[in-house]
Formats: structure tokens, C-alpha cells, sequence
């Protein structure tokens, strides 16, 4: 039987992806999540998992990392690395033959990753399965220098009735647009904000928000799951927030499990 771990700090991708894996390869065994890159090592050495999911942002130790210090063991995974990256930088990966997964990654695109994992696990003389100390070098230098990074949102200035809050983006529910608005829906109520939603989109982590219609975008951690109302709509449920928000047919693959 195959086995894989999949390394995510951001527990509910983590889940969606071991979902995703489930419906599209049944027999592929997931042995272990693990939330940061320190249990992502021991995991490793642990129970000698066929395939290690990775993703690249993790406390403790990176991705880029973990497969760093897997060069110098008996136990080398293939690699598959996760990325809230840019199409661009992850072109760089692909030239390179390494396998990676944009977050988060849509059925589509995981069943490509999936069937080259399945030709390289059958192959008679088996791949080299992990990238090289210089490939990892060079993403490390590559994901150094995305102006992505750098410019994520952390604080919203908004307007609340009279007054001018600062809102810590950790602290957003959903945002939805509104006419020439975009309201900023928080534990303590709405504010609004002029900033476009496009715009807004590229200042957040796609690892923590994800658009789920042309004019909204969510909070992942704030999700709970999806419902279907009787005109065949799938509504998202939020965590300790009565609204229930459409999600249209692009964004659906990112629920499909729900």
C-alpha cells in the first residue's frame, strides 16, 4: 500500500487536501497530518511515508527545510510541495521537475500530481525521489524574493459608523462587495472600506482567505461547511455568524468534500 503525510500549519487545508486525496486515489493511505515543520520530520522518520506533501510557509521548519534535512537521511519521501505562490514562481518549480500544489489545489490539478507520483512509483528503476540540495537553493532564493510576501495585508483601515478603525486582517469574517463599498464583516459588526476587491484579493494570503464568488472572499478558518438551498444554490456556513453566503459554480471545487 502507499503511504503519505501531509505538513500543513493551516489545519483546515490540511484536511481538504487528505479529502481531496481520498476520492481521487482510495487506496493511497494517509498516515499522518502534521501542523509544523518539526513534527513533519519526525513523522517522516517515524513511519517512512511513500509520498510527503509539504507545504513551503510552516512553523518551526520550512518545507524547503524539511527536504533540506532529508538529504542526509535512509527515509527520502517524494516531494510534493505546497505553495500560496504565484503561478510564476511555481513555473520555476515545474521546469525543475519538482511536483507542487497551488493553494488550494483544485481536483484537476491534483489528479496531474497524482498520476506522476504513480509513474515514478512504478518506475522499474526508481527516481531519485527528492530535489537536490542546489534546486532547493534556488527556490529558497526564488520564494525570498516574491514581492507577494512582502506586501500581505496584515490591517484594514475601515470605516465604522463616525469612526476610522484599524482591523487586524486576522480578525475578518468574510468581505463582500458592495456597490462602490466593500464591507469588512467582523465579530463586531460591518465596516466598510473603498478598497476594490480585485485589489484586495492580491494583499491577502490565499492560504487563509478564499474567494468563493465574484464579490466575496472568506476567512478559511471561519468556515464550517456548505448546505444546498432549494433553489440548488450551495450556501457556505459560517462559525458563530448567522449569514449564509452563495458560493458560485467556479469556486465550488474548493467545497466539494463539504
Amino acid at each position: 500500500m502507499t503511504t503519505a503525510l501531509i505538513a500543513d500549519d493551516e489545519i483546515a487545508l490540511a484536511d481538504y487536501l487528505k479529502s481531496q486525496l481520498a476520492e481521487l486515489w482510495p487506496e493511497l493511505k494517509v498516515v499522518a497530518l502534521a501542523h509544523n515543520g518539526v513534527d513533519a520530520l519526525r513523522l517522516i522518520d517515524e513511519l517512512a511515508p511513500d509520498i510527503a506533501f509539504l507545504d513551503i510557509q510552516m512553523p518551526g521548519l520550512t518545507g524547503l527545510d524539511v527536504a533540506n534535512r532529508l538529504m542526509d537521511s535512509d527515509i527520502v519521501p517524494r516531494i510534493v510541495f505546497v505553495t500560496a505562490y504565484d503561478q510564476y514562481a511555481v513555473e520555476a518549480f515545474e521546469r525543475e521537475a519538482v511536483d507542487y500544489l497551488l493553494k488550494p489545489p483544485s481536483l484537476e490539478r491534483l489528479q496531474r500530481t497524482l498520476d506522476k507520483l504513480k509513474r515514478q512509483l512504478h518506475e522499474p528503476e526508481p527516481i531519485k525521489p527528492a530535489p537536490s540540495p542546489d534546486l532547493l537553493g534556488k527556490l529558497a532564493e526564488l520564494l525570498g524574493q516574491q514581492p507577494s510576501v512582502a506586501s500581505r495585508l496584515e490591517w484594514i483601515r475601515a470605516a465604522h459608523g463616525n469612526e476610522t478603525r484599524l482591523i487586524a486582517v486576522d480578525e475578518v469574517i468574510y468581505f463582500e462587495a458592495r456597490d462602490k463599498y466593500v464591507s469588512v464583516f467582523t465579530s463586531e459588526g460591518e465596516s466598510l472600506i473603498r478598497t476594490p476587491l480585485k485589489e484586495l484579493l492580491d494583499g491577502l494570503d490565499p492560504a487563509r482567505f478564499w474567494q468563493i464568488h465574484r464579490g466575496t472572499i472568506v476567512a478559511v478558518r471561519h468556515i464550517a461547511g456548505t448546505v444546498r438551498d432549494f433553489r440548488g444554490r450551495t450556501l457556505l456556513k459560517l462559525k458563530a455568524h448567522p449569514e449564509q453566503l452563495v458560493v458560485s459554480r467556479a469556486y465550488l471545487h474548493l467545497f466539494k468534500q463539504m
